[in-house]
């Protein structure tokens, strides 16, 4: 009976040191959501382009000086009796006295962090947008990160996920791309989205 009730435990211990073993061709990226392990092909053009639109009003406009990575790996609370979740956002933003991505090791805490982004695929058959819109957004509130910006491509949307209460944001805000967004603080400016048409 010892055995059984340890078993969950070493199936999630082994998931984990797989999923951290993993070595993915260049470009893609690997991610634990929800105790699943989704590889993303690397983004078009566009996806990037709705990135750099982003942040550099973040740079430009913000009250509070950011720093940003699009590519940092964020160890999160999970659910369900789940492995931590691993999950590398488009872009995480934090303020740039604390400093938070300076000697980081690969996989940090999300102690800190202002906000995350994610854009959307447009190819659903090779990505899962359906990950950043629910799995994602789960793990962001799970992980307390206080504000979780979403770029659908597929929808023609943004929508801003606030207040997070254990598995999800009790607050959002959907525009169609071309609305400005408000972003509140520590960022507190409108965000422009007429050049994502």
């Amino acid at each position: 009976m010892t055995a059984v009730a340890h078993e969950p435990l070493m199936q999630d211990e082994v998931l984990l040191e797989g999923f951290l073993a993993l070595d993915t061709p260049e470009g893609f990226r690997a991610e634990l959501v929800e105790g699943e392990i989704v590889v993303t092909p690397p983004p078009d053009g566009d996806h990037e382009d709705y990135i750099e639109l982003i942040v550099q009003q973040v740079y430009a406009r913000s009250r509070t000086r950011m720093q940003f990575s699009g590519n940092k790996g964020l160890k999160l609370q999970s659910g369900g009796g789940c492995p931590k979740d691993h999950v590398i956002p488009d872009g995480t933003f934090a303020p740039r006295k604390l400093r938070l991505f300076r000697g980081a090791d690969s996989w940090m805490p999300c102690d800190g962090v202002a906000m995350v982004l994610e854009v959307t695929s447009t190819k659903p058959q090779t990505t899962k947008p359906q990950t950043d819109r629910e799995a994602k957004r789960r793990c962001y509130a799970r992980g307390g990160i206080p504000l979780y910006l979403l770029v659908d491509r597929e929808a023609s949307s943004i929508t801003l996920f606030s207040d997070p209460e254990n598995a999800d944001y009790r607050q959002h805000c959907t525009l169609p791309l071309g609305k400005p967004l408000a972003l509140p603080e520590p960022f507190v400016f409108d965000l422009d989205t007429a050049d994502f048409l």
